[in-house]
């Protein structure tokens, strides 16, 4: 069995589910996009090819066995686009808790079957039909649970909000001795440079008590200044406009002292060694054309 175990998104990581790229299926057509990066190359017939984010993924994977990560895959479904292992389910403690993703995405978390089947079942939490929350919305800071949403009037018309208020109390609810908080993200159907996908798309702790944040992917700028408050001004590396699109903020800790980053993330990187992490570079600018990078591609199961 797995014994489940995240608190945090810095830890040692020891088990993580690695996405694919193999039979990632052809470009999708504009109106199956799901969001206005993926649309944007898809136009400009500049999305990316499977052969390259092949290259990419298993970059990532040969980091993992150089750390003796234990390293899951998801079953090979053809024809789909199975990268993105975060969307899917994520950890808290010691929970395995399912996303009510879009629907046809339900396919991917049937082909994590080989994991599931070794969790205890009674730690696997299938959130009611209401609950809309994907793990690239949820971050964990040891005893705080940060969450991002939309709190727009215009939600349903947004497919690029993917966690709503119901699954902000649903995890509320989940875990009563943590602090949940919720942070209101930007939201754009056509620009990729305003569009806070995720909260990880905007934020994501680094090390031991730093973080890497993007100030305009908050629609409120006290859910910006609560971060700045929690960790520190002197904490926090702010990205620009451009960075955020680049996906700065989407690297994956191996531990608080390793940093897997992209290889042209160079004002990041240089910081990220300037407080003595280790920086594991990859290329990953063609799946990051998803609008997705590394935080997005791991799903980690158990940390230290």
């Amino acid at each position: 069995m797995l014994s489940l175990h995240v608190t945090n998104e810095t830890s040692r990581i020891r088990a993580v589910v690695l996405g694919t790229a193999i039979s990632n299926g052809p470009v999708p057509a504009i109106e199956d996009a799901y969001d206005p990066k993926s649309i944007e190359h898809i136009k400009a017939g500049t999305y990316p090819k499977e052969e390259d984010m092949l290259k990419e993924i298993e970059a990532v994977a040969k980091v993992f066995k150089k750390y003796d990560v234990t390293v899951f895959r998801p079953k090979i479904i053809e024809n789909c686009n199975q990268i993105f292992a975060r969307d899917i389910a994520f950890v808290i403690d010691n929970k395995f808790i399912k996303a009510n993703i879009l629907p046809d995405r339900e396919r991917e978390l049937e082909a994590l079957q080989e994991v599931m089947s070794q969790i205890n079942p009674n730690d696997i939490i299938t959130p009611p039909e209401a609950v809309h929350i994907e793990g690239g919305d949820v971050m964990l800071w040891n005893d705080y649970i940060f969450i991002g949403t939309y709190k727009g009037t215009d939600y349903s018309n947004h497919i690029t909000a993917r966690t709503n208020m119901e699954g902000v109390n649903f995890i509320k609810s989940l875990f009563p001795d943590k602090t949940v908080k919720e942070f209101d993200l930007a939201k754009s159907k056509t620009e990729a440079r305003d569009n806070a996908l995720h909260l990880d798309c905007c934020f994501q702790p680094v090390g031991k008590d730093k973080g890497i944040i993007y100030k305009d992917g908050f629609r409120d700028v006290n859910d910006y200044l609560y971060l700045v408050d929690l960790f520190g001004e002197d904490n926090l590396f702010h990205i620009t406009r451009d960075e955020m699109y680049n996906m700065y903020s989407n690297v994956f800790s191996i531990a608080e002292n390793v940093v897997i980053s992209e290889e042209n993330f160079k004002r990041l990187n240089t910081w990220l060694r300037s407080n003595n992490i280790t920086v594991e570079e990859v290329p990953y600018a063609e799946i990051s054309k998803q609008e997705g990078l590394l935080r997005c591609s791991t799903m980690p199961l158990i940390r230290d």
